[in-house]
Protein backbone atom coordinates (compact mmCIF):
# COMPACT_ATOMS: atom_id res chain seq x y z
CA UNK A 1 0.00 0.00 0.00
CA UNK A 2 1.26 3.40 -1.03
CA UNK A 3 0.78 6.79 0.58
CA UNK A 4 -2.10 9.25 -0.49
CA UNK A 5 -0.88 13.20 -1.39
CA UNK A 6 -2.66 14.93 1.76
CA UNK A 7 -6.50 16.35 0.84
CA UNK A 8 -5.79 19.37 -0.36
CA UNK A 9 -8.40 20.99 2.77
CA UNK A 10 -6.34 18.64 5.27
CA UNK A 11 -4.35 20.10 7.82
CA UNK A 12 -1.33 18.50 6.90
CA UNK A 13 -1.49 20.43 3.96
CA UNK A 14 -1.57 23.84 5.70
CA UNK A 15 2.06 23.35 6.65
CA UNK A 16 3.02 23.31 3.31
CA UNK A 17 5.15 26.07 1.35
CA UNK A 18 5.38 24.78 -2.18
CA UNK A 19 5.54 27.81 -4.80
CA UNK A 20 6.89 30.10 -2.23
CA UNK A 21 10.63 31.79 -1.67
CA UNK A 22 11.95 32.35 1.76
CA UNK A 23 15.12 34.49 2.81
CA UNK A 24 17.02 33.30 6.15
CA UNK A 25 19.53 35.29 7.23
CA UNK A 26 22.27 34.05 9.72
CA UNK A 27 21.42 30.82 7.62
CA UNK A 28 24.59 29.60 7.22
CA UNK A 29 24.90 27.69 11.00
CA UNK A 30 23.66 27.00 14.04
CA UNK A 31 19.29 27.84 14.22
CA UNK A 32 19.40 29.89 11.49
CA UNK A 33 20.75 26.22 9.18
CA UNK A 34 18.05 24.29 10.52
CA UNK A 35 15.05 26.75 9.99
CA UNK A 36 16.47 27.22 5.98
CA UNK A 37 15.91 23.27 6.08
CA UNK A 38 13.01 23.25 7.42
CA UNK A 39 11.32 25.70 5.27
CA UNK A 40 12.89 24.05 2.04
CA UNK A 41 11.51 20.25 3.43
CA UNK A 42 7.97 22.08 3.68
CA UNK A 43 8.33 23.07 -0.38
CA UNK A 44 9.91 26.61 -0.09
CA UNK A 45 13.03 27.54 -2.36
CA UNK A 46 15.30 29.36 0.04
CA UNK A 47 17.88 32.44 -0.19
CA UNK A 48 20.41 32.13 2.58
CA UNK A 49 22.19 34.81 3.58
CA UNK A 50 25.07 35.51 6.11
CA UNK A 51 28.46 37.51 6.21
CA UNK A 52 30.36 34.21 5.40
CA UNK A 53 29.79 32.54 1.73
CA UNK A 54 31.58 29.12 2.52
CA UNK A 55 28.45 27.84 5.32
CA UNK A 56 25.64 29.47 3.38
CA UNK A 57 27.13 27.57 0.08
CA UNK A 58 27.35 24.02 2.11
CA UNK A 59 23.61 25.04 3.26
CA UNK A 60 22.40 25.84 0.12
CA UNK A 61 23.69 21.97 -1.57
CA UNK A 62 21.42 20.60 1.63
CA UNK A 63 18.65 22.29 0.07
CA UNK A 64 19.06 21.76 -3.44
CA UNK A 65 19.82 17.58 -2.08
CA UNK A 66 15.76 18.27 -1.21
CA UNK A 67 14.83 19.37 -4.71
CA UNK A 68 14.18 22.80 -3.82
CA UNK A 69 16.35 25.92 -5.37
CA UNK A 70 18.61 27.68 -2.89
CA UNK A 71 20.46 31.00 -3.69
CA UNK A 72 23.34 32.51 -1.35
CA UNK A 73 23.55 35.98 -1.15
CA UNK A 74 27.03 37.52 0.42
CA UNK A 75 24.88 39.86 3.23
CA UNK A 76 25.56 42.56 6.41
CA UNK A 77 22.28 42.63 7.57
CA UNK A 78 23.42 45.95 9.68
CA UNK A 79 23.85 47.50 6.55
CA UNK A 80 21.04 48.88 4.35
CA UNK A 81 21.93 49.23 1.09
CA UNK A 82 22.70 45.10 1.52
CA UNK A 83 19.78 44.64 2.97
CA UNK A 84 18.28 46.08 -0.26
CA UNK A 85 20.15 44.17 -2.25
CA UNK A 86 19.33 41.01 -0.76
CA UNK A 87 15.47 41.70 -0.47
CA UNK A 88 15.75 42.51 -4.52
CA UNK A 89 17.74 39.41 -5.08
CA UNK A 90 15.45 36.79 -3.50
CA UNK A 91 12.25 39.02 -5.03
CA UNK A 92 13.71 38.14 -8.48
CA UNK A 93 14.85 34.55 -7.43
CA UNK A 94 10.81 33.70 -7.03
CA UNK A 95 7.70 34.95 -5.23
CA UNK A 96 8.98 35.78 -1.97
CA UNK A 97 6.58 34.88 0.93
CA UNK A 98 8.69 34.42 4.05
CA UNK A 99 11.55 36.46 5.84
CA UNK A 100 13.36 35.15 8.18
CA UNK A 101 15.49 37.57 10.81
CA UNK A 102 17.67 34.85 12.60
CA UNK A 103 21.34 36.87 12.20
CA UNK A 104 22.34 38.20 15.42
CA UNK A 105 23.67 37.07 18.60
CA UNK A 106 27.05 38.38 20.42
CA UNK A 107 29.45 37.23 17.64
CA UNK A 108 32.06 38.01 19.60
CA UNK A 109 30.84 40.94 21.60
CA UNK A 110 32.59 40.59 25.16
CA UNK A 111 29.52 39.95 27.99
CA UNK A 112 29.81 41.12 31.38
CA UNK A 113 28.51 43.90 34.07
CA UNK A 114 27.22 47.58 32.16
CA UNK A 115 29.79 49.42 34.30
CA UNK A 116 32.35 48.12 31.59
CA UNK A 117 30.47 47.52 28.99
CA UNK A 118 31.91 49.98 26.17
CA UNK A 119 29.58 52.13 24.05
CA UNK A 120 30.82 50.15 20.44
CA UNK A 121 29.95 46.81 21.69
CA UNK A 122 26.06 48.38 22.94
CA UNK A 123 26.14 49.94 19.71
CA UNK A 124 27.38 46.75 17.85
CA UNK A 125 25.16 44.45 19.95
CA UNK A 126 22.07 46.66 19.04
CA UNK A 127 22.90 47.18 15.45
CA UNK A 128 23.07 43.23 14.93
CA UNK A 129 20.23 41.63 16.97
CA UNK A 130 17.71 45.15 16.75
CA UNK A 131 18.31 48.00 13.76
CA UNK A 132 19.21 44.59 11.58
CA UNK A 133 15.61 43.60 12.23
CA UNK A 134 14.42 47.54 11.82
CA UNK A 135 15.94 47.29 8.46
CA UNK A 136 14.55 44.38 7.08
CA UNK A 137 10.59 46.24 8.45
CA UNK A 138 11.43 49.29 5.93
CA UNK A 139 12.75 46.97 2.75
CA UNK A 140 11.52 43.77 2.87
CA UNK A 141 7.82 44.31 3.07
CA UNK A 142 7.66 46.28 -0.24
CA UNK A 143 9.34 43.06 -2.22
CA UNK A 144 6.75 40.77 0.09
CA UNK A 145 3.87 39.21 -1.76
CA UNK A 146 0.51 40.04 1.04
CA UNK A 147 -0.22 37.03 2.70
CA UNK A 148 3.38 36.60 3.63
CA UNK A 149 5.26 35.72 6.96
CA UNK A 150 8.01 37.79 8.62
CA UNK A 151 9.52 35.44 12.05
CA UNK A 152 12.28 37.04 14.24
CA UNK A 153 14.47 35.35 16.04
CA UNK A 154 14.46 36.43 20.19
CA UNK A 155 15.90 34.79 23.15
CA UNK A 156 14.33 32.98 25.73
CA UNK A 157 17.03 33.59 28.25
CA UNK A 158 17.64 36.88 28.28
CA UNK A 159 14.49 38.57 26.90
CA UNK A 160 11.76 37.51 29.53
CA UNK A 161 14.02 39.60 32.51
CA UNK A 162 17.09 40.97 33.29
CA UNK A 163 20.15 39.32 33.47
CA UNK A 164 23.36 40.18 34.97
CA UNK A 165 26.31 39.86 32.50
CA UNK A 166 24.27 39.90 29.90
CA UNK A 167 22.47 43.40 29.82
CA UNK A 168 23.07 44.41 26.30
CA UNK A 169 22.05 41.74 24.60
CA UNK A 170 18.83 41.30 27.07
CA UNK A 171 18.14 44.82 26.29
CA UNK A 172 17.89 44.13 22.47
CA UNK A 173 16.20 41.27 22.83
CA UNK A 174 13.55 42.60 24.49
CA UNK A 175 13.11 45.48 22.52
CA UNK A 176 13.08 43.13 19.40
CA UNK A 177 9.75 41.11 21.02
CA UNK A 178 8.27 44.99 21.07
CA UNK A 179 9.47 45.55 17.78
CA UNK A 180 7.85 42.29 16.65
CA UNK A 181 4.08 43.58 17.56
CA UNK A 182 4.63 46.74 16.14
CA UNK A 183 5.64 45.66 12.67
CA UNK A 184 2.35 42.54 13.00
CA UNK A 185 0.18 45.70 13.59
CA UNK A 186 1.41 47.95 10.64
CA UNK A 187 1.68 44.89 8.36
CA UNK A 188 -1.97 43.03 8.82
CA UNK A 189 -3.25 45.55 6.57
CA UNK A 190 -1.31 43.62 3.95
CA UNK A 191 -1.88 40.21 6.12
CA UNK A 192 1.77 39.70 6.05
CA UNK A 193 2.02 37.95 9.61
CA UNK A 194 4.79 39.13 11.86
CA UNK A 195 5.54 36.42 14.86
CA UNK A 196 9.52 35.60 16.70
CA UNK A 197 10.41 32.33 18.35
CA UNK A 198 12.83 32.59 21.20
CA UNK A 199 15.05 29.78 21.89
CA UNK A 200 16.20 28.30 24.97
CA UNK A 201 19.35 26.43 25.56
CA UNK A 202 20.48 24.95 22.70
CA UNK A 203 24.04 23.61 22.38
CA UNK A 204 25.18 25.68 18.47
CA UNK A 205 28.76 26.39 18.26
CA UNK A 206 27.43 30.12 19.04
CA UNK A 207 26.53 28.95 22.26
CA UNK A 208 29.50 27.10 23.06
CA UNK A 209 32.10 30.04 22.09
CA UNK A 210 30.07 32.71 24.44
CA UNK A 211 29.50 30.34 27.28
CA UNK A 212 32.63 28.42 27.39
CA UNK A 213 30.76 25.49 28.75
CA UNK A 214 32.39 21.81 28.30
CA UNK A 215 30.90 18.81 27.26
CA UNK A 216 30.20 17.89 30.81
CA UNK A 217 28.98 21.12 31.84
CA UNK A 218 25.94 21.02 28.72
CA UNK A 219 25.12 17.73 29.70
CA UNK A 220 24.29 18.91 33.44
CA UNK A 221 22.17 21.77 31.94
CA UNK A 222 20.59 19.84 29.93
CA UNK A 223 19.80 17.49 33.12
CA UNK A 224 18.30 21.02 35.40
CA UNK A 225 15.68 21.52 32.32
CA UNK A 226 12.45 20.43 32.89
CA UNK A 227 12.09 18.21 29.53
CA UNK A 228 15.32 16.59 30.87
CA UNK A 229 17.47 17.83 27.03
CA UNK A 230 18.73 20.91 25.12
CA UNK A 231 16.85 22.19 22.22
CA UNK A 232 17.57 20.61 18.99
CA UNK A 233 17.68 21.62 15.27
CA UNK A 234 14.36 19.67 14.55
CA UNK A 235 12.58 22.10 17.45
CA UNK A 236 13.28 25.34 15.65
CA UNK A 237 12.59 23.69 11.98
CA UNK A 238 9.51 22.96 13.18
CA UNK A 239 8.84 26.14 14.39
CA UNK A 240 9.68 28.25 11.41
CA UNK A 241 7.23 25.95 9.70
CA UNK A 242 4.61 26.65 11.76
CA UNK A 243 5.18 30.37 11.70
CA UNK A 244 5.89 30.91 8.48
CA UNK A 245 2.94 28.88 6.94
CA UNK A 246 -1.04 29.27 6.58
CA UNK A 247 -1.08 26.69 9.49
CA UNK A 248 -0.53 29.68 11.94
CA UNK A 249 -2.30 32.19 9.57
CA UNK A 250 -4.75 33.40 12.19
CA UNK A 251 -1.38 34.07 14.68
CA UNK A 252 0.28 37.60 13.99
CA UNK A 253 2.73 39.80 16.59
CA UNK A 254 3.39 36.76 18.81
CA UNK A 255 6.28 35.76 20.70
CA UNK A 256 6.59 31.48 20.99
CA UNK A 257 8.94 30.26 23.46
CA UNK A 258 10.99 27.30 21.81
CA UNK A 259 12.26 26.50 25.45
CA UNK A 260 11.37 23.29 26.47
CA UNK A 261 10.38 25.10 30.11
CA UNK A 262 7.06 25.84 30.99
Amino acid sequence: MTDSPEPADSVLSRFRLDGRTAVVTGGGTGIGRAMALGLADAGADVVVAGRRPAPLRTVAREIESRGRRALVHATDVTDESQVVALADAAAEFGQLCIWVNNAGGLQGEPMGPLARTTRASWQTTFDRNLTSVFLSARVAPDRMHDGGAMLNVSSTATATRGAPGHGVYSAAKVALNHLTQTMAHELAPRRIRVNAIAPGHTQTADYERTSGFTDEQFAKLAAKQPLGRLGADHDFAAAAVYLCSDASSWVTGQTLYVSGTP
